[in-house]
Parts: C-alpha cells; sequence; structure tokens
C-alpha cells in the first residue's frame, strides 16, 4: 500500500475478553481507511496476526494465527467467531495463510 493511499488510520487497544470494558496492553486494532475501503488488523504484541482486507478478505499469519491461548481469545473476537471455525474456514480456502510479519 502506497503512503498516498492511506486517508486515515487508528491504532487502539482491544477491549478484555473477560469482559470487564477496560482495555488490554499489547493487544491492537489497527483500522487503515484507504481510496478503495476499510482494512483491519489485528495484532498481538509485536506481531501481525490476521488481516481483513477492504473487500473483506481475511488472511492470517501462518506462523503466529494460533500462537497460544491470549492469541486465540482476541483473534477469535477479532473475526467474532471461534477457532474450530477458524480451522474449518482455513482448511476451506475461505482464509489464506501467508507470512505476515
Amino acid at each position: 500500500m502506497k503512503p498516498t493511499e492511506i486517508e486515515k488510520y487508528k491504532v487502539c487497544n482491544m477491549p478484555s475478553y473477560k469482559g470487564t470494558g477496560e482495555t488490554v496492553a499489547n493487544q491492537f486494532v489497527i483500522t487503515i481507511n484507504t481510496k478503495k475501503g476499510t482494512k483491519r488488523i489485528f495484532q498481538s504484541y509485536d506481531t501481525i496476526i490476521a488481516v481483513r482486507d477492504e473487500d473483506g478478505k481475511i488472511t492470517l499469519d501462518e506462523n503466529n494465527w494460533d500462537y497460544s491461548q491470549t492469541t486465540a481469545h482476541y483473534r477469535n473476537n477479532f473475526l467474532c467467531e471461534k477457532t474450530a471455525e477458524t480451522r474449518r474456514k482455513i482448511k476451506n480456502g475461505i482464509y489464506q495463510l501467508a507470512n505476515l510479519n
């Protein structure tokens, strides 16, 4: 993505999966508004885990998408589904795996 294509971006900490309403450190959603639409990225610590592009296509990091239980909680929140559903979508080619880091 060329810098001139970015119209606006924002980084937010994700809310706790425990339902407290508080945000948590080290779990982020990066929202990038481009001329084409909105891209959303889920980052855990310094690692990009998932990208939802402007067309709604999901790409998961091939090495880290299921790294830990904590990552799974926040990835599930980002994708609005449970791990079993994510695995099914990977197997069926709905989600792509790539090296995002």
